[in-house]
């Protein structure tokens, strides 16, 4: 039997490169994706999608989560909250969306678990990041430690998060380096049509292509 990796999959730049990574090991993909009221929330699943297309995974998931609307808290999924787009600032901004990454991560489980899963893969950034709380490596291990004493005695889960210390610009040399489909993913928190190239997602991903010496091939405004 091959072993399997659940990637959760946001259609953006790092999780996909991640499940190439996942890939690239040995794993058969399955794919999990959420769809949380986020503004791009069109525009990420249709990447998701392509880049499935693209990486022949063997099952995905596409989950609803309706309730971060109702949490709000977030410009991502509160509309009367701007998208900041003055420069990347310190400490945690306003498009940090509470404890998102720990819900995905507690779903995750649950699917790994059902589909016999032995690896959850996540595309965490801690070095070269927005400063997500829920992005820190000492997160993750500790919701790995969580995950499987909340699970079967049978069930034995580990979470990869190969891009946790890497910068941008090593992401997209990576990225290149294994055929990942950058064309088909995107970054962008408030543009479903051409990036905006001004939010701190767009930020940190023109910043990761300039530093890598590539052009990025998605549209910009």
């Amino acid at each position: 039997m091959s072993k399997k990796a659940l990637c959760i999959m946001s259609g953006g730049m790092d999780s996909t490169l991640v499940a190439y990574i996942m890939r690239s090991r040995g794993y058969e993909i399955v794919a999990l994706h959420f769809n949380y009221g986020q503004r791009t929330v069109e525009k990420e699943l249709s990447s998701f999608h392509a880049i499935c297309e693209d990486l022949e995974v063997s099952e995905k998931y596409e989950i609803d989560l309706d309730f971060f609307k109702t949490i709000g808290a977030s410009a991502l999924t509160d509309h009367s909250i701007d998208v900041p787009t003055g420069g990347i600032e310190v400490g945690v901004p306003i498009t940090y969306v509470p404890f998102r990454n720990g819900i995905f991560l507690s779903i995750a489980t649950a699917i790994a678990e059902k589909e016999g899963c032995s690896s959850i893969a996540i595309g965490v950034v801690e070095e070269d990041s927005s400063g997500y709380p829920d992005c820190r490596e000492s997160f993750i291990d500790a919701f790995t430690k969580a995950a499987n004493l909340g699970t079967k005695e049978t069930t034995n889960i580990s979470i990869e998060m190969p891009l946790v210390r890497l910068q941008k610009s090593q992401i997209v040399q990576e990225a290149l380096i294994l055929g990942a489909p950058l064309h088909l993913t995107w970054s962008c928190y408030q543009s479903e049509d051409k990036a905006c190239g001004v939010c701190d997602s767009c930020r940190l991903r023109l910043r990761g292509f300039e530093r890598a010496g590539v052009i990025d091939p998605i549209d910009y405004v």
